[in-house]
């Protein structure tokens, strides 16, 4: 049971970096990004590490996502600037 869970989370780490990696779209591409940091948490407590996941769940998925969202909210496509 442990190993497949631990390999689920695997092949959800790997699905989620890649899809992080080639959206083409930013907003997307933050709130997956996000997922994968909420998977990495999990992993991280499923290794009996709950320091890190604690971090990677406030750090990566939580004040990371909300900067991002931020700048891209306050930052102009190249499309809207040649118009």
């Amino acid at each position: 049971m442990g190993t497949a869970l631990n390999l689920t989370f695997l092949v959800l780490l790997v699905a989620t970096a890649l899809l992080a990696v080639f959206a083409r779209d930013l907003l997307a591409a933050v709130i997956i990004f996000s997922v994968y940091s909420l998977i990495m948490a999990l992993m991280w407590q499923r290794l009996q590490a709950p320091d890190l996941a604690l971090t990677e769940a406030a750090v990566g998925a939580g004040v990371t996502a909300v900067l991002f969202v931020v700048t891209i909210f306050k930052t102009r496509r190249r499309e809207e600037e040649e118009d």
